[in-house]
């Protein structure tokens, strides 16, 4: 089983001073991250006690969960960068997924601290339609047979998944009031529901199928920056689409895809000299 979990969709986080490690709040950020993914693992583990459960870091730097203070019986899969980003630890064999934490994407709101990716990526269309992190996620999962079986986080966030993954769990932890604002949970009863959530999702998880999207795949991505447009037509196969903001380009499969969205937020780091 692999757990990936990102940090804006906590109980209790709003603001980014509680997710950025410049800030002053940030390990208060990361206790709370590392506590519901012990109730994640918990919950797993209830389920099923002989799984092998990894924990992919799948924030920022990807160095934020507490190692000393994660379940010892998990697998932390930490730093970056690395194979399959937010997906760290994937593969074929995987059992289930389960994405805690997870924020709505970038326009998808009101949502607490939404985007995709990065800041520098405004929208991702496959075939048309928006996908932010969850979605991209659950469809790069999907490409390997693996079903996304819970997702934790606002209420936003838990719709975006609900749509694409109907007989998926979730787990809404917080109710959106703005970009920066919330009601949330007491932490403690968020992790009492995760981990009955996770339960419960392991259990049945045969009967939610693996997100699937067949290629080639038409995609448009928005970038914030005219610069990174111009970096990302320097990658073959992208094109400028009109304006100073869109790209576009082929994606063989699902796969393909997420490797170039995950390299578009790499070029966007670097800023003219």
């Amino acid at each position: 089983m692999l757990i990936s979990v990102d940090m804006e969709g906590i109980s209790g986080i709003v603001h980014p001073t509680e997710t950025n490690p410049d800030r002053y709040d940030y390990e208060r950020g990361r206790a709370l991250m590392t506590a519901e993914a012990n109730a994640v693992i918990a919950g797993v583990l209830d389920a099923e006690p002989d799984a092998v459960v990894w924990v992919a870091d799948a924030h920022g730097p990807f160095r934020n969960l507490l190692p000393e203070e994660l379940d010892r019986r998990a697998h932390l899969v930490r730093g970056r960068p690395r194979p399959l980003g937010m997906l760290g630890g994937l593969d074929e064999n995987t059992g289930a997924v389960l994405l805690v934490g997870y924020h709505a994407r970038a326009g998808g709101g009101p949502a607490v601290l939404a985007h995709t990716m990065s800041g520098d990526i405004l929208d991702v269309r496959v075939a048309g339609r928006s996908l932010g992190e969850i979605g991209l996620n659950a469809a790069m999962a999907g490409h390997l047979g693996v079903p996304v079986v819970l997702l934790s986080g606002d209420d936003t966030a838990c719709a975006e998944l609900a749509d694409l993954v109907p007989s998926a769990v979730t787990v809404t932890v917080k109710q959106v009031l703005g970009q920066a604002a919330a009601v949330a949970l007491h932490p403690e009863e968020s992790r009492e529901r995760l981990r009955a959530a996770a339960a419960d999702a392991i259990t049945r998880r045969g009967q939610v199928p693996p997100l699937t999207i067949a290629g080639p795949l038409d995609v448009e991505v928005d970038l914030y920056s005219p610069a990174t447009v111009d970096l990302a037509t320097l990658v073959p196969g992208v094109s400028r689409a009109g304006g100073d903001r869109t790209v576009t380009f082929t994606a063989a499969d699902v796969a393909e895809l997420y490797r170039l969205v995950l390299l578009l937020v790499q070029l966007a780091t670097i800023k003219p000299g």
